[in-house]
């Protein structure tokens, strides 16, 4: 049998309960496990790729960095899945015009990007639902709100950016925009 971390079984257990089976603190819990299971799975999986890499003498990336320790949606993805980002970076968001174009336009690419990138972890609606929420939040990070954002006290900064991953958690993990949104 396939291990399964205390963490994940909350997480699955959670998500396996109808929302009226749920008060506000079961699902809490249940996202901030999630939360936890996916970080140290990505993040795990990258470091044995890394240090098997090195034992046969290839020099791998660092793919994640303290990602909640974010204070942006952009400073997340700096920090999350690092070579998915530059992938996405180099590969689609440069070649649409990157910065060198209109802000509506790198407004309209960097959605776009992530649009694909929650296309890209699946075809459900779910996860094109996480990809524009992710979108949505780092085109709002570069207008008047971001500027806000950035001058508030560094604690809100981190508070914010934690509440917008841990809701966005929730699409990526459910089965169903129904179940996400219960």
């Amino acid at each position: 049998m396939l291990f399964r971390s205390p963490v994940s079984r909350v997480a699955d257990e959670m998500f396996g309960l109808p929302a009226s089976a749920l008060s506000a603190g079961a699902a809490w819990l249940g996202v901030v496990c999630y939360a936890i299971q996916i970080y140290f799975d990505f993040s795990g999986y990258s470091d044995m790729a890394i240090g098997l890499g090195r034992m046969c003498g290839f020099e791998l990336p660092q793919n994640f960095n303290r990602p909640y320790a974010s204070t942006s949606i952009q400073d997340f993805w700096r920090r999350w899945h690092i070579t998915l980002s530059s992938w996405f970076r180099d590969y689609l968001y440069i070649p649409l015009g990157g910065n060198r174009t209109s802000p509506f336009r790198q407004y309209l690419n960097l959605f776009t990007v992530f649009l694909l990138c929650g296309l890209w972890h699946g075809a459900s609606w779910t996860f094109v639902a996480w990809g524009a929420f992710h979108g949505f939040f780092l085109v709002i990070e570069r207008l008047a709100p971001g500027r806000v954002l950035r001058s508030l006290w560094l604690p809100f900064q981190h508070l914010y950016a934690a509440v917008v991953v841990l809701f966005s958690w929730t699409l990526f993990r459910s089965d169903s925009m129904a179940q996400a949104l219960d």
